[in-house]
C-alpha cells in the first residue's frame, strides 16, 4: 500500500488498482511496478476503506497546506507530513510499536497476509477469489497458506461427509 497512488483510486467506481510499490533502488526510494502480473490487480473498494481514503485525503490536504513549499508532490496516498514516500522500514517499525503496545501477541507485518488468508477462508471465500485478493501468481501459493485447518471447519467438513453418506438424520 505504500506505493498506492491517487491515480490508482477510483472513488466513482469504488475500485482500487494495485500497480506499483515503493522499493529501495540504489539507496533511494522509487515507485516501481509490482513484481508479477497477478500483483497488478483491481479490488473493489469497500465503504469503510473508501471512508478511510477520504479521511487520508483530508489529512494530506491539511499537511500539504501546512508544509507549503516544503511539500514534495509524489501523488502517493500514504506519505510523510511533507509529501515524501514513507520509508518501508519506518512503516515496519511503526507497526512493531503498535503491536508491542497492544495486548496482541507479537507478529511481523508480513504475517498479516497469513491472517487475511485465514480470515478469508473462515468467511467462506473461494480459494481463487482469495488468490486475487492476496495477489498470488499461482493458486498453489494460496493453497499453501490458505488451508490451515481448524477444528471448526474440519468438523463442518466431516459433518457434510456424514450427511452425504448417511443422510442428515431427518
Amino acid at each position: 500500500m505504500l506505493g498506492l497512488s491517487w491515480d490508482d483510486v477510483d472513488l466513482e467506481r469504488d475500485v482500487l488498482s494495485i500497480k506499483r510499490q515503493v522499493q529501495r533502488v540504489d539507496g533511494a526510494l522509487a515507485l516501481v511496478d509490482v513484481k508479477t502480473r497477478a500483483g497488478r490487480r483491481s479490488l473493489p473498494l469497500l465503504p469503510w476503506a473508501r471512508d478511510a481514503l477520504l479521511e487520508q485525503a483530508r489529512w494530506q490536504s491539511d499537511h500539504k497546506r501546512r508544509a507549503g513549499e516544503s511539500w514534495e508532490e509524489t501523488g502517493l496516498v500514504f506519505t510523510t507530513r511533507t509529501g515524501r514516500a514513507i520509508q518501508p522500514r519506518s512503516f515496519s517499525r511503526s507497526f512493531e510499536r503498535l503491536v508491542a503496545a497492544s495486548p496482541l501477541r507479537v507478529i511481523r507485518l508480513h504475517d498479516l497476509r497469513h491472517s487475511v488468508a485465514s480470515l478469508l477462508k473462515q468467511a467462506g471465500v473461494a480459494p481463487r477469489d482469495a488468490m486475487g485478493i492476496l495477489g498470488h501468481s499461482r493458486i498453489s501459493v494460496t493453497m499453501e497458506i490458505y488451508p490451515h485447518g481448524d477444528e471448526a471447519t474440519q468438523r463442518e467438513g466431516l459433518g457434510r461427509l456424514g450427511d452425504a453418506l448417511f443422510g442428515d438424520g431427518d
